[in-house]
């Protein structure tokens, strides 16, 4: 067997959930083009289509929407870990901290037992709805806690976007800010077997509570080299500091073989679908806010325009993370919740293909090419 470093292009699963094609720039959840779906969905009808493979009826809709507002308060035990957390620890580490622990308060997860569950079971939907749920409130609730304040307690009147931001910022959602947040997480819902999503199928393939299975995929979004890369966009943008400084730092930048950051993707050879829909939901809060966003957007507009030329011979092209984080700065999330909002969002991904793993279950078991010693003898301690 030949052995391919980071399992590069080696199928690990048949999965009916999303699809992308990196050369012409295409990306579906269940059939649905992310296009249509950043348009005129909303995150609530996204996750329905991951959880349950169609679009949802009317009465489906607002039965789902009125179970996830009914679950958005989390048990005063897990804020009181959030108290005893270091105030200065990383939200990602705080977040997965408290979605480890849930199943502590939720009982059920017995039920996870070597004989398998049905994936359609009153236990995995109830966990779908309560971990979903909880994923904004519990981002939020750090937020204020480690500030050493009161958490703001989650609306029911309000949709999953509204409520998040309300929870953050502590007032009234702006209806268009509200929106752009609601197509950003439709956005981040899911994008095939990713690091993340790889993580949560090996952890769901050994049917571990499906708490635990969305920690460990959180666990792995943390790291620098899958979740995080929009906040190294901002703070490249302002080492650059304006817009006719761009091309001598790109080309030194270059010529240094340095990152570009929120640039290339392993698997798109164009520019990333969603970074196209995340530029235009920035012009459209530069208009609604007549014209009063950061000088930052100007940079990575003219840095785009650059490196477009210097390396769209190459595929490189702005990924997700080039304007994501320029947006949620303009929402009013502080840089280090950036990879916390991913998280939010792909949870819908990481349930939907739990649930489809749990049911054609094989628990994952690779190997592995050894390179150490052959076989040699053992010596006592005093023969040496």
């Amino acid at each position: 067997m030949e052995y391919i470093p980071g399992l590069q292009g080696v199928p690990a699963t048949k999965s009916s959930i999303s699809y992308l094609d990196g050369q012409q720039g295409i990306l579906t959840y269940r059939g649905y083009h992310i296009v249509d779906l950043a348009r005129h969905s909303t995150f609530e009808e996204t996750a329905w289509i991951l959880l349950n493979g169609d679009l949802p009826s009317a009465a489906e809709l607002a039965a789902f929407d009125a179970e996830l507002r009914a679950n958005r308060r989390v048990k005063y035990n897990v804020r009181e870990i959030m108290k005893f957390l270091p105030i200065d620890g990383h939200p990602m580490e705080a977040l997965q901290t408290c979605v480890a622990s849930l199943g502590m308060f939720y009982p059920g997860h017995e039920r996870m037992t070597a004989n398998g569950i049905d994936a359609d079971s009153e236990f995995v939907e109830s966990m779908i709805i309560k971990i979903l749920a909880s994923m904004a409130t519990l981002v939020a609730t750090w937020e204020h806690i480690r500030k050493g304040d009161d958490p703001v307690q989650p609306r029911t009147d309000l949709t999953y976007a509204e409520n998040f931001l309300y929870m953050m910022n502590e007032r009234e959602p702006d209806p268009v800010e509200a929106r752009i947040m609601d197509a950003c997480l439709v956005l981040h819902a899911e994008h095939t077997i990713n690091a993340s999503t790889f993580a949560a199928l090996v952890c769901g393939s050994t049917f571990a509570a499906p708490n635990l299975v969305v920690a460990a995929a959180i666990g792995t979004l943390a790291g620098p080299l899958h979740g995080g890369a929009n906040q190294r966009v901002l703070e490249m943008l302002e080492s650059i500091g304006s817009v006719d400084k761009v091309e001598a730092w790109l080309d030194k930048r270059l010529a240094d073989k340095q990152v570009i950051w929120g640039f290339g993707h392993r698997e798109y050879k164009v520019k990333d679908p969603r970074a196209d829909i995340l530029q235009s939901l920035l012009e459209q809060l530069r208009e609604h806010r007549s014209g009063n966003v950061s000088p930052l957007y100007d940079i990575a507009v003219k840095l785009e325009q650059c490196a477009s030329e210097r390396l769209a011979e190459k595929g490189v092209y702005p990924n997700v993370d080039f304007y994501s984080g320029l947006l949620y700065a303009e929402l009013g999330i502080p840089r280090d919740q950036f990879t916390s909002i991913f998280a939010i969002a792909r949870t819908a991904g990481w349930l939907a293909h739990w649930k489809e793993q749990i049911s054609n279950n094989r628990i994952y078991r690779p190997t592995q090419e050894y390179i150490g010693p052959d076989l040699r003898e053992y010596r006592a301690i005093t023969e040496r």
